[in-house]
């Protein structure tokens, strides 16, 4: 491994010899090393002019979107749905909501996309439903009825409270009281989203017939939500108490009590493997469609590697291990260590930012928004082993946007202001312009405001501006696609001078060192010389220089080495 040692060396702009590895042997699997663009309709290009986003908006874009240099688009829910989880609460699984189109405007989408290159992969929120769906406004009539075990109802205990102590994550019981039954039903999220039992085999087959619709039209993928919460313990067993030392992260907050459990019978049951697998056996008729997981659990790594082991589950899966708060290269390091370490051959997918959590602009500044910093931060996640979700905006360097309460429209936030105000600053329009109303996002008035920093960082204003953070994110990009290092090899981590992140990744005949320095001023990295080394360039970053195997990177500059030239 390499060697790391400090110095206050000055920062020199001269880039060495361009050296990019060609490539010659792809992976099979289109989705190994992929980068995946997250659009969030709501809020990514109204075209109708009804201040809410949709998928006419994002065929309109799709130039836009191809020309990042992306491999694939995750489109957040569109489905039918009363929005009272803006989609994450779907009323019919086979139908587009009208305030996003239709069918026709889907199959334009996949039709268009890949014309483009780009695969497709739809959201899937299968452990609940909205309580507008048929399925669940006949269940919740009788005992008896052809849908009565389709979700989870169970009766009161003695005193007619509900059946346990489980807690649902929008705060409060998981168990609401239906007087037509004389029961309550489980949700695990809002009231209105109440949990389909899987239990029942009538719920998997249609749940799978459902996926094979879409499979049918043409998608290339499902990101599955929440997916280790579709079983619960048939035995309806309470959850124990979890200590105050072991509240903090797997991002839950603590002062939402569902933090003060320990969440080993309401989600993440055995039952769920076989699920899973029948998933996966369905997926693979249809040739290479990936599957990737979103899971939170007591055990998260251990669960995301039992979810993605061998070749009949998940392709990956990811968590929320990058999506926390603070920022940390120690525990960046120590969260992708552990899974490489106990990963046994799994595949890993990469997120710093996503819907449901604080722009990483913002969350992740540490004092120091520049844009530097953030072109510094998308390289990082683009260097890392496995395929990479990036969330609309992060090419732009876009801030968490503020956030009245007035203007709060998240259930999440309306449940837990002051002290969290909601997943909606992350969420707010794309800024298309900078001077027109709602910065190019819509014609009418837009469902969340667009704050004025946003327009500072159009993609109008960036597009043409060499130096901007979207350049430096095209760029990147498409440098990374030649480097098989990078796209499919392995890593290993060297220790390395506070403020910076150090590692190796191979493939083939590519051995490539990368090294990132967070820290305002230059950083001396040492080089093992025992054999040829020479810096590669063309990915954009602040220049560094490789000298009688000093690596000078500059404040907030990477660099990547090539050590077998």
């Amino acid at each position: 491994m390499t060697g790391a040692v400090i110095s206050d060396a000055p920062a020199v702009d001269k880039a060495g010899r361009s050296g990019v590895a060609l490539l010659t042997d792809r992976q099979p699997e289109w989705w190994r090393g992929a980068v995946i663009y997250q659009i969030y309709p709501r809020s990514f290009y109204d075209c109708n002019g009804d201040g809410i986003g949709d998928l006419g908006g994002i065929l309109r874009k799709l130039d836009y979107v191809s020309e990042l240099g992306v491999d694939a688009i995750w489109v957040s829910p569109f489905f039918r749905s009363p929005m009272k989880d803006f989609g994450y609460d779907v009323s019919d699984y086979r139908g587009v909501d009208p305030i996003f189109g239709n069918l026709d405007d889907f199959d334009a989408l996949v039709k268009a996309s890949h014309e483009r290159g780009l695969k497709i992969i739809i959201d899937q929120v299968l452990s609940h439903s909205s309580d507008e769906h048929p399925w669940f406004c006949e269940s919740r009539q009788s005992r008896d009825n052809a849908y009565a075990n389709w979700y989870v109802w169970a009766d009161p205990q003695p005193d007619g409270t509900p059946p346990n102590n489980w807690l649902s994550i929008f705060g409060g019981s998981a168990w609401q009281w239906e007087s037509r039954r004389e029961q309550y039903y489980l949700h695990n999220f809002l009231i209105s989203q109440p949990d389909l039992n899987y239990h029942e085999p009538a719920v998997v087959r249609q749940v799978l017939a459902d996926l094979e619709f879409w499979l049918e039209r043409g998608v290339d993928g499902f990101r599955l939500d929440a997916i280790n919460f579709c079983f619960h313990d048939a035995e309806l067993r309470d959850n124990p108490a979890k200590p105050a030392s072991a509240r903090r992260g797997r991002g839950f907050r603590t002062d939402n009590p569902y933090a003060w459990q320990r969440h080993v019978y309401d989600n993440t049951r055995p039952e769920n493997i076989e699920f899973l697998r029948d998933i996966r056996t369905l997926c693979d008729r249809y040739g290479e469609i990936a599957t990737l997981g979103e899971v939170t659990a007591e055990d998260t790594v251990q669960t995301m590697l039992e979810y993605t082991r061998g070749n009949d589950r998940l392709h990956m899966a990811y968590n929320f291990e990058l999506l926390v708060d603070e920022f940390s290269l120690t525990h960046i390091r120590d969260a992708v260590e552990q899974q490489e370490r106990e990963g046994a051959g799994s595949w890993p997918c990469r997120a710093i930012g996503n819907h449901d959590v604080a722009r990483v602009a913002t969350r992740w500044s540490a004092g120091d928004g520049s844009p530097q910093r953030i072109k510094l931060l998308n390289a990082l996640l683009l260097s890392l082993r496995g395929t990479v979700c990036t969330y609309q905006g992060e090419e732009l360097g876009l801030t968490e946007a503020p956030i009245s309460r007035e203007q709060v429209r998240d259930p999440y936030g309306l449940a837990f202001w002051p002290n969290f105000k909601g997943r909606d600053g992350c969420r707010t329009p794309m800024p298309w312009t900078s001077d027109a109303p709602a910065a190019g996002f819509s014609d009418g008035v837009p469902w969340l405001p667009t704050p004025d920093a946003h327009r500072t960082h159009s993609v109008a204003r960036q597009a043409d501006d060499t130096e901007s953070i979207l350049s430096a994110y095209r760029a990147f990009i498409e440098w990374r696609g030649r480097q098989p290092a990078l796209l499919w090899g392995e890593i290993e981590f060297a220790d390395s001078p506070p403020d910076t992140l150090v590692f190796e990744r191979r493939y083939g005949e590519q051995h490539v060192l990368a090294a990132f320095n967070f820290g305002a001023r230059p950083i001396a990295i040492e080089v093992d010389q025992s054999t040829n080394v020479r810096l590669l360039t063309g990915h954009g970053l602040n220049r560094a220089t490789l000298d009688a195997g000093s690596l000078c990177l500059p404040g907030y500059g990477g660099a990547f080495v090539d050590l077998d030239a």
